[in-house]
């Protein structure tokens, strides 16, 4: 059995993140999307627990697929869970950039995980979930980018979205 890692906070999941990781689970005998618990460069929006929630609901109806939260490094994670490769997503030009700094740094510590990289599908290459977290601030629609309950979530926060927003004049 062949098993891969998706890492990434998922802050929030997208529709993008779920393509990903809906065709590496056509790939892989077994995926393990994991959920960073304490991402040292950003603050999170939602809490790991609603996190680990988004996603264990948008990917319920794949069959061969875990999620995990972890809090190691990426290439720990994955001999945790005995994985053979790293599946990441990519968009832009920009993503590619960083994402092979971070497959040299991890090949150097884990020379036997490959990482694996997925174009995203073109109806989603433009879904981030910083874009999307921007959006739903101002009170924007992002049903179309999100699972529903992620976008359920955000008309909570931001019912009539942020102050200063022509809709919530406030400040």
């Amino acid at each position: 059995m062949i098993t891969a890692i998706c890492p990434g906070s998922y802050d929030p999941v997208t529709n993008g993140h779920i393509d990903v990781i809906t065709r590496a689970a056509g790939i892989f005998d077994r995926v393990v999307v994991g959920v960073v618990g304490s991402p040292h460069h950003k603050q999170p929006m939602f809490t790991t627990d609603e996190r680990i929630d988004f996603l264990r609901h948008a990917l319920s109806h794949l069959d061969n697929v875990e999620v995990d939260v972890f809090r190691e490094l990426v290439v720990d994670f994955a001999k945790r869970w005995e994985a053979k490769a790293i599946v990441k997503g990519l968009r832009v030009i920009s993503d590619f950039e960083w994402e092979f700094q971070m497959n040299q740094l991890n090949r150097h510590l884990a020379p036997d995980v490959e990482t694996v990289y997925v174009m995203a599908s073109p109806q989603v290459s433009f879904v981030s979930s910083s874009g999307v977290k921007e959006i739903a601030a101002f009170g924007g629609d992002i049903s179309e980018l999100v699972p529903e309950p992620v976008a359920r979530r955000f008309k909570e926060m931001f019912p009539n979205g942020r102050p200063g927003t022509p809709e919530n004049p406030g400040e």
